[in-house]
This record gives C-alpha cells, structure tokens and sequence, in this order.
C-alpha cells in the first residue's frame, strides 16, 4: 500500500531483458537513487515506481533491482524506459506511518495520453485522455494516482480530465518533464470504482 506521496526522482541506470528457460522473458530494470531513500530495504519489498508496484530482488546502498512481466509493461509505461529516465519512487507504507495523501495500490489498469499543457506562472494543466472504459470513474474534485502522484481532478470533459500541478508538485515528480503525447500511469480511487459499480448493479437489478 502506498499514499501517492512521490518520495523522490530516481534515475534508470540499466535496462534489460531477461530469457527464462520456457522461452518467456522479463525485464530487468536497475534504478539509481539516494541511499537515504533505501534505509532498512530488504528482498521482496514493495517499491512504487512511477506508481507501479515492483518487488525488489536485488539492492546495494544506491541501486535496486527489479525484475518486470510482459502484462506489467503492456499496462504501463514502464516498457518505455531507457537509461537515464527519471522516474517517481515511493517506499511502501509501514505500520504507524501518516497516510498523507489517499490510498494507493501500486496496481496499473491503464495508461493516460498527455494531450495539452498550459503553463503559467504559478501552476501548470495538464490535460489527459483516458480509453473510453474508465470514464464513469472520474469525477471533478476526485481522487486519481498519475505516475505514482496523488492528484486532484480538475476538469472532466468525456474521456478527458484536467490537473492543476503546483510547483512543488513538479519539483518532486517526473511530471514536470512531462511532454504532449507522453503516457502516464493511471490509478483511479479505489472507493470510486466500488461506489459506482455498486449503485450499477442495484440499478440494474431494479430494470
């Protein structure tokens, strides 16, 4: 469990695919970051990358390692990483830990297609296109994970929806990089998905 609260940026340090014996292959991605953000790590913890939860197989005091599945980089962006990429960390939530932003999986559905940014002097909108399937869960004033960043819905306009990114926001995420034509990870909110599914099945049993 994660809160969408970016720890840091971590930059990839090695890219490559791994060919077990049944033919299939994996990707193994080395991620460099500040010691700091890998105190007390250990195998088999769970780290968000770019909002996407990965299992670490292998670490040192500036590296860790993770090894990525065929569905994970079909839903993600994670397949589109090269060397040098910067990405969004977070550490999983510990017990006793302050949950500071909503409750996050780490669990990837779909990508979001970056189609317009305005900047101005104080924040930047971002405007992002999501496949027609997941509309009925955004909502203006929502809740929805972008890279691994708790954010708000701004706008919502068909399968379209607005972000106001602040620029502390930008400073501590990938976002701000971001370009028009970029997918990005999307999480929608959890209790969203449950309340609109919900009153769709009462609704339908009552037809």
């Amino acid at each position: 469990m994660f809160t969408g609260i970016v720890q840091t940026q971590a930059t990839i340090f090695s890219v490559s695919d791994q060919v077990v014996s049944d033919h299939k292959t994996f990707r193994h991605l080395v991620i460099k970051t500040e010691p700091q953000f890998l105190q007390n790590l250990a195998i088999g913890a769970s780290i968000a990358i770019n909002g996407c939860c990965l299992t670490v197989v292998e670490f040192s005091d500036t590296e860790v390692h993770f090894d990525v599945i065929d569905e994970t980089l079909r839903l993600t962006n994670l397949g589109l990483l090269g060397e040098g990429n910067k990405v969004n960390l977070e550490r999983s939530l510990k017990v006793g830990d302050e949950i500071g932003g909503q409750a996050v999986s780490g669990l990837i559905p779909c990508q979001g297609k970056v189609t317009k940014i305005d900047t101005s002097e104080n924040n930047v909108a971002m405007w992002i296109e999501l496949p027609e399937q997941y509309t009925p869960y955004l909502f203006a004033k929502g809740f929805i994970a972008v890279n691994g960043a708790s954010l708000t819905v701004g706008q919502v306009e068909a399968n379209c929806f607005s972000l106001h990114l602040i620029p502390e926001t930008l400073r501590l995420t990938n976002l701000e990089s971001t370009q028009v034509g970029d997918s990005l990870n999307i999480e929608l909110d959890q209790q969203t998905i449950t309340i609109v599914e919900t009153v769709e099945r009462v609704l339908a049993k009552r037809q």
